[in-house]
């Protein structure tokens, strides 16, 4: 990794300073709300965004907890030790570990040379590279759990790819690519192509980790559920204007009843549910890319009942789509 970065990441955070003078532990209220200790991406994102990264917090073990999103952990320098289902995994420089949501774990205290960096991840930020590397193979199946909120099934991927160049240069970029947007902001245009660039670059180092799968540590759920689920996103990302329950279970043969259920069981979530997260994405991504009329939008996404789409924006998003648009060119900030 590249000195000067390498060195930015590693200065002492306040947090860790205030750890490092024995003032303070592991503060929850930074990461969680609520008394159990599940990490919330609303304390870690900002309003829209899909991906953000942090460094990892050293000096003090990290007590057993949780996620409500994707945790991507990379390891720039040194290592650093996961406990997942009573087992101890050491991650050392250049291995990346995946943590799926709720996957509950703890981490042990990580030395002043022990640089990790954390990528906080929502699961639609992997829909382009669900679309790049296809079916049937181990992290397509994780991009599908990552829809699980099934406590039970916590699922992690650990790869020891620190001789793989290419996935190096590729993380080394998107931490550099976030990081400045972090800090610096920047028109909303540029925004918007480095958020593309990013989710293609994750697509790009699902592609290499596929070479890597034999150095993969997993633990995964089920595969006929998997299956099934995958089947279905497929078919949602690729019909979403005039896809059906109907139709899907037509394809598969499957009772709509059983499928139902299926799908509520792997994802959490029902093909609804399923349905309009696709749909909201895709207006989102128009509202923000384009001038286009709201009214053309939401037609143009599948709905003919503008009211309803109004409702179910606001409820997801906490404001119109026209105070959305606004905010967010306002705001230099772009959702994808």
């Amino acid at each position: 990794m590249n000195q000067e970065l390498l060195d930015r990441l590693g200065r002492v955070t306040e947090e860790e300073q205030r750890i490092l003078d024995g003032t303070a532990g592991i503060e929850k209220k930074l990461y969680a709300s609520g008394e159990e200790f599940t990490i919330d991406y609303a304390k870690l994102l900002e309003t829209g965004q899909l991906i953000t990264v942090r460094t990892h917090t050293r000096f003090a073990h990290f007590p057993m907890h949780r996620h409500n999103y994707v945790e991507v952990m990379y390891i720039c320098q040194g290592s650093v030790t996961h406990i997942i289902n009573r087992k101890k995994i050491r991650v050392s420089r250049g291995e990346l570990l995946f943590l799926n949501q709720y996957t509950r774990h703890e981490i042990l205290p990580a030395g002043r040379n022990d640089i990790a960096i954390n990528f906080v991840i929502l699961p639609e930020f992997f829909d382009v590279a669900s679309e790049m590397i296809g079916t049937n193979n181990v992290l397509a199946d994780f991009i599908v759990n990552t829809l699980r909120q099934d406590e039970r099934r916590g699922e992690y991927l650990y790869f020891k790819v620190a001789d793989v160049l290419q996935i190096q240069n590729l993380i080394e970029n998107m931490i550099y690519s976030l990081i400045s947007q972090k800090e610096n902001g920047g028109e909303p245009f540029l925004l918007q192509r480095m958020n593309r660039i990013n989710q293609t670059t994750m697509g790009l180092i699902f592609m290499y980790l596929l070479e890597a799968v034999p150095k993969a540590g997993t633990m995964e759920p089920d595969s006929y559920e998997n299956m099934i689920l995958m089947t279905s996103l497929q078919y949602i990302e690729q019909n979403y204007r005039t896809a059906t329950l109907t139709e899907l279970c037509a394809g598969l043969c499957l009772p709509s009843h059983t499928l139902s259920r299926m799908i509520k069981k792997a994802s959490g979530v029902n093909f609804k549910e399923l349905l309009q997260r696709k749909r909201l994405n895709k207006a989102v991504g128009l509202l923000c890319d384009t001038d286009l009329p709201v009214n053309d939008i939401i037609d143009a996404v599948g709905y003919e009942n503008h009211s309803y789409f109004h409702r179910i924006f606001r409820e997801r998003y906490q404001m119109t789509p026209k105070e959305f648009r606004n905010r967010h060119r306002k705001d230099s900030r772009i959702r994808l």
